[in-house]
């Protein structure tokens, strides 16, 4: 059976009764739309019953409905693009609803997330930051906002933190050209993935240096390679790739980090403490006798 049910769905249209056909002329149609829909919604679409639908699934060599679902929208996670995502949007979050939806759907994703990741598994992760020479931490496209985020506060807590941003494949390989062992990599990537990210886990893997992948799936390209894996969850809602979830795990990992580094992290924090204070970087808040109502 072929990994994807697109192409599954191609290949055995010949063969299928009327009914499956209408199945599968709507989803070959409307991938994008289908991945959220039950068997029941496809059933009334393009009449024919739910047990027909799930007759369908099942036909294709997938165990049931769910099975078939999930490997859709795996695929179709990572072939959408911009206007397909707009287009999703628009049919998923009318005017009226748009901040529960968008709000609950994020913290949806954050449960979820609970669930994806062990107690072992995590502490596994930060044992290994913490034990490492050198750090790399890596995102682009969106993702880079969370790796800019990440590197940010580990600095506070170690002196070899490297943030790679390069904005070609030559610049960022001469970023990471000293990794190797002892050294980690830290890569985020979400769908669409970077494939610059893919690139730079194999290299790194090349001269044995550990990886972390911080995505949403134990399928994604980068986890594939990785010797950690932190999933977050980052479905599909708008053109705006929904980062909640993963900057949750992103914030956890740091709070358990700073645990283990709390002398590096309170001497760091008071020594930028004096130099905000003294270059006036933030402005002073009124307390006690000062404040005035």
């Amino acid at each position: 059976m072929n990994t994807n049910p697109l192409l599954n769905i191609q290949e055995m249209y010949e063969s299928l009764s009327k009914g499956h056909k209408k199945v599968a002329e709507y989803i070959l149609s409307h991938y994008d739309e289908a991945i959220y829909m039950s068997a029941a919604m496809i059933g009334g679409i393009t009449d024919v019953s739910e047990s027909t639908v799930v007759r369908f699934a099942k036909l294709l060599g997938y165990q049931g409905y769910k099975e078939f679902l999930k490997e859709l929208a795996r695929v179709v996670k990572t072939q959408l693009n911009s206007l397909q995502r707009l287009g999703i949007s628009n049919l998923l979050l009318p005017e009226d609803d748009i901040i529960d939806r968008v709000l609950s759907h994020d913290a949806d994703s954050v449960k979820k997330s609970i669930q994806e990741i062990s107690s072992e598994q995590f502490e596994e992760v930060v044992s290994t930051i913490v034990s490492a020479e050198g750090i790399y931490v890596m995102g682009f496209r969106s993702s880079f906002s969370l790796a800019n985020f990440l590197s940010y506060y580990l600095s506070m807590m170690f002196k070899n933190v490297k943030l790679i941003t390069g904005s070609s494949t030559g610049e960022m390989f001469e970023q990471i050209r000293a990794v190797g062992k002892g050294d980690i990599l830290i890569g985020i990537s979400f769908p669409r993935y970077s494939k610059s990210t893919v690139r730079a886990i194999n290299y790194a893997k090349k001269r044995n240096a550990k990886v972390i992948a911080i995505t949403d799936s134990s399928i994604s390209p980068i986890a594939i390679q990785a010797d950690y894996l932190l999933t977050a969850k980052s479905e599909i809602v708008s053109f705006v790739d929904s980062l909640v979830a993963p900057l949750s795990v992103i914030n956890a990992l740091l709070v358990a980090i700073g645990l283990r580094r709390s002398e590096e992290l309170h001497n760091t924090l008071q020594e930028l403490e004096d130099i905000w204070d003294e270059y006036g970087v933030y402005e002073k808040g009124m307390i006690g006798e000062d404040a005035k109502l």
